[in-house]
């Protein structure tokens, strides 16, 4: 009997000694220690438990599928919240929470990096890596970056003004600090995840919307220092081209549309995916610059390496082959979304595949060995071309490329599947895509030069450059988007879960049978991974575009995502009435920890009151279109976003838009600084476009 009390008594003290040191900060010391051992070895190992999430796509082939199965299709019904930390943001939050042995490391808006007690949620350290606020304007699609990279006791992150930044693990001290941009008088930016392959750190870069010139670096992670630099399409080809691939590529450009004065485009803003077995990198290119192929390159051509998907050896940064999904893209149809490597069956026989679903509306299924074709179907309506041949080349639509009439794109330029990541589940067979549709019609400019104001052309007042007009005629397609569960080796839709608008969040799918998803509209679900039925749901308090990530600690098993609802479609309309700041949620079966209260938007009021001369609303609605519209959107149509909607102004602001707008009064929430852009005769036409709108939606 004294035996058992004493053993009783040794487990409660044990116990009670595990409690007290689960409760404790984590130390520098500790923290270093669960991130030291993070290399490239120990990613491929981690592929075959999930116990971390050590890469922006879990393992190197960027599934998002986890061998973990404690949470489940029978229990996620009891999942509960065991903590939430603010990430004290306004603006777009797309980052994959990584986690390492209890430490958690996200980013939000501007590039901030938080790194978290994985157990509580507790910040641990927070870099701020001080983006100027005035460069805001260089980017499209929000100040948004989409997540960290964590390798042998460093943390890498690509900060939106183009510096790539290695900051201490344990301590958040920057260790080394470098600037990416070749051209500081081009607006690149880095909103991508930074990938780490053997002991090397790769960014890419975004601007194609403005005209730059993409490239792809590789940094030694120990001390910053260029390895190799890929550009994805040809400079001026009187010089002499960097490789064979340039050459190459050369060939399929017309230089009478002087393609490398806006620099020709294809960035590489997003995806990459790595075969260790092959050693082999995979990487998605973006649209042209301008976007409008009979500018850029009035003769035609196949405009390579835009639109394509790449493979390079990592070591090197050698060209190896790749395959264009949409050649002479004009469209915006970037390869930049996300990339899957996976090993099928397809007639009976193993292949070594890549699967891609990029703007342009079609799934594509490639081998991954050579980049030869396998197929191409449509996952959602597509009106540019009805299919492709049996070599891969579109059968485009006739008028797709039209000089001077107006063509509803279908999908738009913001894409059938834009950046949110999809997921692949080998037990399923199937992958989870966010699919979407917003409506758009594109027509061409008709006089058109580089970095010119032309009002009427969407931001061109702020360098955008892409060589059409919008919306000259009313789009016929109503916006949706839903998740799709989707077969690539039958090339078809096994099932799919309808929401109520676009832009819905990233996936992750599970062992346990599940799916997971964040919505525009508020809310994170778990869904039957094999027949779609909705598990599980929860309300997060604003629209999520981030991906999941899944993880366990001390044999429990963890769901976490970041939220906060952003992004070029984010910034003028919204799915939810509630508004909070970004926030990171983790889940665990049975927690009991208490949601944060939701914040209701206050009521908007369309403006009223304002005077202003009638005669002047033509003229600001051009110069509206061309300095606020991918912004603010349309003034009263679009409900505003994370920026707010114009015509739900206060009279005071409108009236005294003029000082407001030239003295720079918004810049530390990113607003441009438009002295020398605009005058305030300018400034008097913009609002009675807004004032002269507000009251022709009105409820009458």
């Amino acid at each position: 009997m004294q035996h058992r009390l004493k053993g009783a008594a040794g487990a409660i003290l044990l116990s009670l000694l595990a409690s007290f040191a689960i409760a404790q900060d984590l130390t520098p010391e500790q923290i270093k220690a669960a991130t030291s051992d993070v290399d490239t070895q120990s990613i491929i190992a981690n592929r075959d438990t999930g116990k971390n999430w050590p890469s922006y796509g879990l393992d190197y082939q960027e599934t998002r599928y986890s061998k973990l199965k404690g949470i489940d299709a029978d229990n996620v019904s009891t999942l509960g919240l065991a903590w939430s930390t603010s990430l004290e943001s306004r603006r777009g939050v797309e980052a994959t929470p990584i986690v390492v042995d209890g430490v958690m490391f996200v980013s939000a808006s501007w590039s901030i990096v938080h790194a978290l007690d994985a157990r509580t949620g507790k910040e641990l350290w927070r870099y701020d890596p001080e983006v100027p606020k005035e460069y805001a304007s260089k980017g499209c699609c929000d100040v948004v970056n989409r997540g960290v990279a964590v390798y042998e006791g460093k943390v890498f992150v690509g900060a939106f003004d183009g510096f790539l930044h290695a900051i201490d693990a344990a301590t958040g001290k920057q260790l080394w600090k470098v600037d990416t941009i070749e051209n500081r008088s081009m607006s690149y930016t880095i909103t991508g995840a930074p990938r780490v392959y053997k002991g090397m750190v790769l960014i890419g870069n975004g601007g194609a919307e403005y005209g730059v010139r993409g490239y792809l670096t590789a940094y030694d992670v120990d001390t910053g220092k260029q390895k190799w630099r890929w550009y994805s399409v040809p400079g001026d080809p009187s010089k002499p081209f960097e490789d064979k691939s340039m050459e190459a590529a050369a060939k399929t450009w017309d230089p009478a549309g002087k393609w490398w004065e806006a620099g020709g485009g294809g960035t590489m803003w997003d995806s990459m995916a790595y075969d260790p077995e092959l050693d082999l990198l995979y990487v998605g290119t973006g649209n042209g610059s301008p976007w409008n192929r009979n500018l850029r390159s009035p003769a035609g051509g196949d405009n390579l390496y835009l639109a394509s998907v790449v493979a390079l050896k990592p070591d090197t940064g050698e060209y190896v082959c790749h395959h264009q999904e949409t050649p002479g893209d004009s469209w915006d149809y970037t390869s930049a979304q996300h990339i899957i490597l996976a090993d099928v069956q397809i007639d009976g026989q193993p292949r070594k595949v890549w699967l891609h679903a990029p703007k342009n509306g079609f799934f594509f299924v490639v081998d991954r060995t050579n980049c030869g074709f396998i197929s191409a179907t449509k996952f959602v309506e597509a009106t540019w071309a009805s299919g492709y041949d049996e070599k891969g080349r579109p059968i485009e639509a006739e008028g797709a490329r039209s000089p001077d009439k107006p063509w509803e794109t279908i999908p738009s330029a913001y894409g059938a599947h834009n950046w949110h990541p999809m997921s692949f589940n080998p037990e399923t067979g199937l992958v989870y895509l966010p699919a979407q549709g917003i409506p758009l019609v594109q027509q061409q400019v008709p006089e058109w030069k580089y970095n010119q104001h032309t009002p009427g052309s969407a931001m061109s007042n702020l360098g955008w450059n892409l060589g059409y007009l919008f919306n000259t005629a009313a789009p016929t397609m109503v916006p949706y988007g839903h998740l799709l569960a989707w077969d690539p080796v039958a090339k078809k839709e096994v099932w799919r879960a309808k929401y109520v608008s676009p832009w819905n969040g990233g996936t992750l799918t599970t062992a346990g049978n599940l799916v997971f998803q964040g919505t525009a509209d508020g809310r994170f679900i778990a869904y039957d991974a094999k027949s779609g039925e909705p598990l599980w749901q929860t309300p997060v308090g604003t629209g999520v575009v981030a991906a999941p990530s899944t993880w366990e600690l001390d044999g429990e098993q963890y769901v976490s995502v970041a939220v906060g609802w952003g992004g070029v479609y984010g910034q003028m309309q919204r799915a939810t009435e509630t508004a909070g700041p970004g926030r990171v949620y983790t889940f665990k079966l049975g927690g009991k920890a208490e949601m944060p209260a939701l914040v209701n938007r206050d009521p908007a009021q369309l403006v009223a009151g304002v005077p202003y001369d009638k005669n002047d609303i033509a003229a600001g609605a051009g110069l509206y279109v061309s300095n606020c519209l991918f912004c603010h959107g349309v003034p009263g149509v679009n409900n505003g976003g994370n920026i707010p909607n114009l015509g739900y102004s206060s009279p005071e602001t409108l009236t005294n838009a003029s000082e407001l707008i030239l003295e720079g009064a918004f810049v530390k929430g990113g607003m441009p600084v438009f002295e020398g852009k605009l005058t305030k005769d300018d400034i008097a036409k913009i609002v009675a476009f807004i004032q002269g709108t507000a009251d022709a939606v009105r409820p009458k």
